[in-house]
């Protein structure tokens, strides 16, 4: 340890790099813990630096030691991005007994993005530890596989709730002696409506075992399953709860929201090296907007839970590499992502909980870059804006929309500049050279450019020619978070604004029946062979319940559930015009390239 000053007193204030130490009056430094410090095998730490993992994050550096020499309950708070399978993966692995062919370690995750990712990361980190297996088990795949891979003897299962518990009802999967338990993104599981699968996941693990409970937020929900299945838990927090990462600056434009996709576009426009994600509220409407941004000739792409696994590591592959400039995804399908370098996320709309806008800006800003969250808001948003403000603590940019003249601009300074740049093949292009020039030869210097920027930027000035003022002010004339008069302004409930409707539906079934969110949209999908409307609010009663659904399948809907029993109950769906918990009546208002190098967003048709 090396010695740098001594002094009698001394008060020491760490910074996030050194540790600081006072031993009897003299003060070391001291780097950040290595990953053998904190008690890894040398089987795990090789594995480490053939990741090139170099120092441990502090999720990691606090979680770790607790992991290892204790058997005490650990409820982690930490963002998106902060290393938590690490966390809880590396020791988990380096406390498996390889020799023993029966579930020891048995990770839920609310997707099956995540599931595979975690699976992944575990198999990486128990690489060089002979006789360890791992299998991911999860909807969406062929069962038997699963089941296959399990009966060859796994000693950690990463899963999905309703997968998990379906191999459970099965006896394929035994978690009765299973040592450690891990769930990771628990407030999304219980988001996700996994909560009675959780439940009986749990009854069925024994009583003495390790629980690690990793959150990004600490809900009432998660903190019932932290007080019914853990014991003396000890809790540890990275980070302000709820904060956005430190090096992401959040930019909101306001317009009517009939404007909105105009409004993305524009933003698409004014920022030619974008490399980013847009945030949409439902399937339909990644959709929507994947069509009309690739018709336009935008590099995009969409992500959603319509997608198979082949079609989603396809997509993936190519976002990966750039070919993908843009990925329109929900907030469901985005997670379990891992890519480090984006520039921009793009808030189509603000989420309904304003607390996964954390979950969605924390995807840009990592490993140490910079990055922009920007959200395009309609003008009874204000008050929302604030309480984000709160969230985060730091203060939203109120950007004005660019007019098309100004977007014309920065995309022709953004065009000679590749020019500019691009390295020219002396020895390939002068062979070509002389019929070029005597075939330019009659083109003054001006005309030669001017025909130049056309070839290339015709598009744009034939798009903005005459294109209109898109900002708006907040409802009441205040832009500043004055209350307005807007009814989802603030933190409603409201689930969409106002560019579209869903309808309501009353179901005589509920959670007596073992109804829960994710059983009633499967019960409808396959009522409806295998349809997939986009749903909207759903209200679980004891003995009945509501849902909401988007228009267009009233009919399809009531017809399908005739004779179909549920649990032994003859199902019946009707409309329904009332929300309890809400004066009045009705559904719920909703809301509405280049290839290659560069990376600019337009095509050339």
């Amino acid at each position: 340890m090396p010695l740098v000053q001594s002094s009698p007193f001394l008060i020491i204030i760490p910074d996030k790099n050194l540790t600081a130490q006072v031993y009897y009056g003299i003060k070391t430094d001291k780097k950040l813990s290595t990953f053998k410090e904190l008690g890894l095998r040398q089987e795990l730490l090789e594995a480490v630096e053939l990741l090139g993992f170099e120092t441990p994050t502090q999720i990691q550096q606090e979680a770790i030691p607790i992991i290892l020499e204790s058997q005490r309950d650990l409820v982690a708070l930490a963002q998106t991005g902060t290393g938590k399978t690490g966390a809880f993966g590396l020791p988990s692995v380096q406390k498996v007994d390889p020799e023993l062919k029966t579930v020891q370690v048995l990770v839920l995750s609310p997707t099956r993005e995540l599931a595979i990712q975690i699976a992944k990361d575990i198999k990486s980190y128990a690489k060089k530890v002979k006789g360890l297996t791992s299998v991911a088990v999860y909807g969406g795949a062929n069962i038997t596989t699963q089941i296959k891979a399990l009966n060859n003897g796994a000693q950690i299962v990463i899963g999905t709730p309703g997968r998990t518990l379906d191999l459970i009802k099965r006896r394929k999967l035994d978690v009765r002696h299973i040592q450690t338990l891990v769930l990771d993104e628990a407030d999304e599981m219980l988001n996700m409506g996994f909560q009675d699968d959780l439940d009986a996941i749990l009854e069925d693990t024994p009583k003495e075992k390790q629980t690690l409970l990793f959150s990004a937020t600490m809900p009432k929900g998660i903190s019932k399953i932290a007080k019914k299945y853990m014991e003396n838990a000890q809790e540890i927090e990275v980070g302000e709860r709820n904060s956005g990462a430190k090096n992401v600056e959040h930019h909101f434009y306001m317009v009517h929201a009939k404007d909105r996709f105009e409004a993305l576009k524009r933003t698409v426009d004014m920022n030619p090296d974008i490399y980013g994600i847009i945030f949409c509220r439902t399937r339909r409407e990644t959709q929507e907007i994947s069509n009309k941004l690739t018709k336009d000739g935008y590099d995009v792409d969409l992500l959603n839970g319509d997608l198979s696994q082949a079609q989603r590591d396809e997509v993936m592959n190519r976002f990966r590499t750039k070919e993908l400039q843009l990925l329109v995804a929900t907030d469901v399908a985005a997670r379990g992502l891992d890519v480090d370098n984006l520039s921009h996320v793009i808030n189509f709309n603000l989420p309904d909980d304003l607390e996964v806008y954390v979950h969605r800006s924390g995807r840009t800003g990592r490993a140490g870059n910079s990055g922009i969250s920007i959200s395009i808001v309609h003008t009874r948003e204000m008050r929302r804006i604030k309480s984000l403000e709160n969230m985060v603590g730091k203060k939203f940019i109120k950007k004005e929309m660019p007019t098309g003249e100004e977007i014309c601009a920065i995309r022709m300074l953004d065009l000679i500049d590749t020019v500019k740049e691009t390295k020219v093949n002396e020895e390939q292009l002068q062979k070509f050279l002389p019929q070029a020039l005597e075939k330019l030869a009659d083109l003054e210097r001006e005309e030669l450019i001017k025909h130049f920027l056309s070839v290339e930027f015709n598009q744009f000035l034939d798009y903005y020619k005459d294109s209109r003022d898109l900002n708006a002010a907040a409802k009441g004339g205040r832009d500043r978070g004055g209350r307005d008069s807007g009814r989802d302004s603030g933190g409603s409930n409201r689930k969409y604004d106002d560019a579209g409707s869903f309808d309501r539906y009353f179901i005589n079934i509920g959670r007596r029946d073992g109804l829960n969110p994710v059983r009633l949209m499967g019960l409808l999908n396959e009522t409806l062979n295998g349809s997939k409307p986009d749903f909207g609010k759903i209200d679980i009663q004891n003995n009945f319940s509501f849902f909401e659904v988007e228009p267009g399948y009233q009919n399809s809907l009531i017809e399908s559930v005739k004779g179909v029993k549920f649990e032994g109950r003859d199902v019946a769906v009707e409309p329904s015009d009332k929300d309890p918990g809400k004066k009045g009546g009705g559904g719920r208002r909703s809301s509405g390239k280049k290839k290659g190098k560069g990376n600019r967003n337009r095509r050339r048709k």
